[in-house]
Parts: structure tokens; sequence; C-alpha cells
């Protein structure tokens, strides 16, 4: 048996195993130019009439290499047109971008890929990654600190469509099968530029670990690859169970119930935090062990306030629970409002996802009304207290006075506190005022001096409800 036959069967072996293509789907093929990417698009293009595929191929010009960079687009067009596939080629300045050049390179293939599955070009993006890149991954990785999701290198299949039929093949065999088949490539020459750490764990590292510790260093990897792969998905689905019972989304940001964090095995509960701590900040990029470990601290300790940042995060931790959300999320120009209260009315509560309704109430009505009353959603005033001329504005420090049913004023920080309620919920808690008067406040109810009695003839009748 040929090696090429053998490692056709072993791509198709991979394809299978992950379920990665389906018959009749398009399959851009992502090509460089180089060794793995080429040997890719002719393996998948011997494969693709007994599975019903319908290719095509994709090349981004990152435009770092000079005459280099458009030598290999040429060469990309050239074996697109000699295969009689289409392609779409796309140039994009990488250096321009504030990242690092690896870490922009990479995303600008990832958005290109992506951009034309959106699109409805393809349905599948198929990347020539090798057993080799994945080792380098998962040592890189390691090396850096990454947890198990970390160790789990590159996933043979992600959400977003790329594919990757190559990952348990070796780059010496993709090499060996080129050239039994005379299939000519182009060699990257920063590829051997020993400033990226890549190339220096490729060029270096493994093979001195290959010489003096593991010769089956690559597999070895792999192995460990495909060991975390496995964990991550079993925690995938858990973390995802979790989630859905104990982070809830406000506005914008994650909230954890302080006592469900703690209660939890300490596997599950860092995991439910890098969970929260993603969800808020829309990707765990730099996020590391300790971030998330003084997390866990902070939901440990005594009840109370504290505060920790991470990048890219705020986390906050206020009595019963803790806030993830993105920094600024708390700045005055977002917090501080006044508005007009007309009567009958609703104005909308800006940044909290409720509304305060106003309504009249004649008595004769209001006494066959069993919800006028101090629940902390319904409150009633006497109408014939108030000047007509309200308004509705967000708490303040120092604000005070005398709810209904108390001996004296109180400070509503006071009364917050009592009530435990969490610093990042007072920034938008709903006053109603007239004048210089505070006549309600959320939770607390009316003033005792402006509440409706058994005496009055006209009931303002002040609820909250929850608005889309």
């Amino acid at each position: 048996m040929k090696a090429e036959d053998t490692l056709l069967q072993r791509v198709a072996a991979t394809i299978d195993r992950h379920r990665m293509l389906q018959p009749g789907q398009r399959v851009a093929v992502a090509v460089s130019g180089g060794a793995d990417s080429v040997c890719l698009l002719h393996v998948l293009r011997e494969l693709a009439p007994s599975r019903g595929l319908h290719l095509s191929v994709l090349h981004l010009n990152h435009g770092l290499r000079g005459e280099e960079s458009h030598q290999d687009a040429a060469f990309v067009r050239q074996l697109a047109a000699e295969l009689g596939l289409p392609a779409t080629i796309q140039s994009t300045d990488v250096a321009a971008s504030p990242d690092n050049v690896e870490q922009a390179g990479r995303e600008a293939r990832l958005a290109f890929f992506r951009q034309q599955i959106t699109a409805g070009a393809a349905d599948r993006v198929a990347v020539g990654h090798t057993r080799d890149d994945q080792a380098e991954t998962v040592l890189f990785r390691f090396l850096r600190g990454s947890a198990t999701a970390g160790l789990a290198g590159i996933r043979p299949v992600t959400a977003d469509g790329m594919v990757r039929p190559l990952l348990e093949v070796d780059r010496a065999e993709v090499r060996r099968y080129l050239r039994e088949r005379n299939i000519v490539w182009r060699e990257d020459s920063t590829n051997a530029a020993l400033q990226f750490a890549r190339n220096r764990i490729r060029h270096q590292l493994l093979p001195q670990l290959a010489r003096e510790w593991n010769p089956a260093i690559t597999e070895t990897l792999a192995r460990t690859a495909a060991w975390a792969l496995g964990e991550e998905d079993y925690w995938e689905a858990e973390i995802g169970r979790l989630a859905a019972g104990l982070l809830l989304d406000r506005d914008g940001t994650i909230l954890a119930r302080v006592d469900s964090l703690v209660a939890l095995p300490k596997a599950a509960a860092r995991r439910l935090v890098r969970r929260a701590m993603e969800r808020a900040k829309g990707d765990l990029r730099t996020v590391d062990f300790e971030h998330v470990e003084a997390v866990l601290r902070t939901a440990q300790d005594d009840p109370g306030h504290g505060r920790i940042q991470a990048p890219g995060l705020d986390i906050m931790r206020s009595f019963d629970w803790l806030r993830f959300s993105r920094p600024g999320t708390d700045g005055l120009e977002s917090r501080n409002y006044r508005i007009a209260a007309p009567v009958p009315g609703t104005v909308r509560v800006p940044g909290a996802g409720t509304a305060i309704s106003l309504e009249l109430i004649e008595k004769a009505e209001a006494s066959a009304t069993p919800d006028c009353v101090y629940n902390g959603e319904t409150g009633c005033l006497n109408w014939r207290f108030l000047s007509g001329s309200l308004e509705l504005r967000n708490w303040r420090p120092g604000d005070q006075y005398q709810p209904w049913g108390t001996a004296g004023e109180e400070k509503i920080k006071t009364l917050f506190q009592d009530a435990r309620i969490p610093l990042w919920e007072r920034r938008h808690w709903p006053i109603l005022m007239d004048g210089s008067s505070i006549v309600w406040a959320r939770r607390f109810g009316p003033a005792a001096r402006f509440a409706a009695g058994s005496d009055t003839a006209i009931v303002l009748r002040i609820r909250e409800t929850a608005v889309p």
C-alpha cells in the first residue's frame, strides 16, 4: 500500500470520526501555499467526488513579506485554476494592527474564513493544521500556564464551521505525500525566524525534548490534547447546565449568587467563574488562573463588598452576589437620570429593564383595589398632597426620607444595607420626587406624609413592572 493511500484513508477516517463534512456541503479550503495547506487541498480533491463535496479555495495575503507574499497569492490562484476550482483571494494589512503580528494574522484569517461562511459562500472552511501543529500548540499553552481548556489544543471541528482534516497526520507524512506525487509548494521564509515563540518551540524545544526525553513527544502531546478535549466536551455540557441555573444576565452584566458558587466542587466553581467572565467580556484572552482564584477567594470571604480587576473585566462582590461586567459599566454618564413623570403615564427606568406606571384612582375604585398596598412593587399616595409636577430620578448619596410605617427619617443608603441591596443595583434605583421631597422609593414605598389613607379621595397608584 502506498503511503499516499494510507494518508488518504487516515484523513477520510478523521473526517468520519469527527463528522467534519457532510455530503453536498460547500467546503472552502484555506490555502496559504505552504506544504500543509497544499496537501489538504489535493487530499480533499481526491475525496470530494465520492463524498459529494463542492470545493473552493481561500487565500488571505497578509502583505508582511512584500513580493514573497504577492507570489504566494499568485501561486494559490494558479493552483486553483489548474485544479479547476474557484478561488477567493483577499489582502489585508496585518502590520497596521496594534496586536502582535502572529495574533493579528490569526485574527485576520479567522475573520476572513467566518465571513465566507456567514455570507453563504461556504458551509465549512478546511484548515491545514497537522499533528505537529497540535503538539506545538499544547506545549506553547502549557508553558504559558493554560488550564485543561488550553491543553485541548486545536479542535478538529469548531462551532463556527472550521474543520481540520489533517490533524492526525504528521508534517513529515505531508511532505512525503507531496514529494511522491511531485506536487510543489512554497516555503514561508518567516517559518524559520526564531523571534517568533512558536518557531522556537518547533525548531529548538521540541527537537530537544525528542532527543533527550521522549522520542514520541509529538504523539504524546497530541494524545494529551485528545484527552483534554474529551474532558472539555464533558465540562462544556455540565457547565452549560450549571450556568443556566446559576448565572443571570442583567443588562450586559452577569450575576452569580455567592452561596451557590461556593457550594460547588472547586473544579466546577472555577469553570463557572470562567464561563461568567467569558459571557461578560466576550472572550477569555489574558484571563489566567490567578484571576479565577481571586474571584473564588472573594466569594468565600465574609459577607460584604469587594472588587477585582481582571483584563477587560470589573468584578464586584456585594452582599450575596457577584457581578461580572466590563470596565466603565458604572460611569456617572450611564447612571444619573432625571425624567418628568406625567400623571397618568408610564416612565421607563433607565438601565433597569422596568417601568414606573402612575395611575389616578377615585376613592370608590381604590377601596376595591386589593393591590393598593405598600408591598415594594405597588404604593399609593394621596393625590391632594402632591403638586402634580412629579419627577423620576435615580438614588443619590445623601437621599433620606421617612417611609410609611416607620418612626422617622432614614438615609436610603441605610435602607439599602438593611435590605442587603447590592451596590450596582442602587445606581439606577428609582426615586419619585415632588419638588425637593421624596414621595416614593422602590421597595421602601411611599413617604409617610404623602401616603394614602382611608379618607383619601383620589389615590395616585405607583407600580413598577418589567418591560422588554
